[in-house]
């Protein structure tokens, strides 16, 4: 089975991070500094290029947006929690990791993927139901960074906010109703961001599990942000705050 990756930063991407590309598919007229990059990497892999005209690609991919490159590879690889937490201690770092509660559009995922791994958080959690999946869509809006970013996708959110605890790390939601700003809050050493799905926001037992709650204070006069925007706003929060700390530190 294979999963078919769209535009140059997807298949690019899906090529620095080893993932299993079986053929690409360009466009006959597609020439440019990154498409040589990818040809190159091809090359270093073996992979085999495939020269095609623009309906075909079109075909192949199901949408006109493809950037006249297509690429046949295998599923996206899914990851555990334990894996992200891993990845913290091996970068010395306190664990930050993302857990998503029902963000079900691929592009708000895509660019809460892409901040999150901008930011240097160790990765992203979403539930297996009533969430958007990590498909090429999501990969295509993510810019890429979904190939780099540790993704898990977890039967029940709250079981797995609750193994967190135990495991020492504080668990924060946002909420626009949330007494306390996110810019007052001394963020906690190792931390978990949770973030609410479009519109409906966190669902009642995992904000009952959350450590803390924060907003976001708005002085607009549209009051509320979706859930890339509000969670690259904390997240920015978070990742200052410790370099502040360790600045002070030395």
């Amino acid at each position: 089975m294979s999963e078919i990756l769209l535009g140059m930063n997807s298949v690019l991407e899906a090529l620095k991070a080893d993932r299993k590309v079986r053929v690409i598919h360009i466009a006959r007229d597609r020439s440019d500094d990154r498409l040589q990059a990818i040809l190159r990497l091809a090359g270093e892999k073996r992979i085999k290029v495939v020269r095609d005209d623009k309906a075909a690609l079109d075909r192949m991919a199901s949408s006109r947006f493809h950037q006249g490159i297509v690429a046949e590879a295998e599923p996206y690889r899914y990851y555990s929690v334990e894996d992200m937490l891993e990845e913290a201690g091996d970068r010395g770092e306190e664990p930050l990791l993302l857990l998503l509660d029902g963000v079900e559009d691929p592009q708000n995922l895509g660019a809460i993927i892409r901040t999150a791994e901008c930011l240097g958080a160790h990765g992203v959690v979403i539930p297996k139901h009533n969430a958007c999946p990590v498909t090429p869509a999501v990969t295509r809006a993510s810019a890429g960074a979904s190939e780099h970013l540790k993704v898990a996708m977890v039967t029940n959110l709250v079981r797995t906010i609750k193994e967190l605890k135990q495991q020492g790390i504080w668990i924060v939601g946002t909420d626009s109703e949330a007494a306390d700003s996110c810019f007052d809050l001394s963020f906690p050493g190792p931390v978990a961001l949770v973030t609410g799905g479009e519109g409906s926001g966190i669902r009642r037992l995992v904000r009952e599990n959350c450590d803390y709650m924060v907003n976001i204070p708005m002085r607009g006069r549209v009051n509320s942000l979706n859930a890339s925007v509000s969670s690259a706003i904390v997240l920015a929060e978070i990742v200052r705050q410790r370099r502040a700390a360790a600045e002070a530190n030395g």
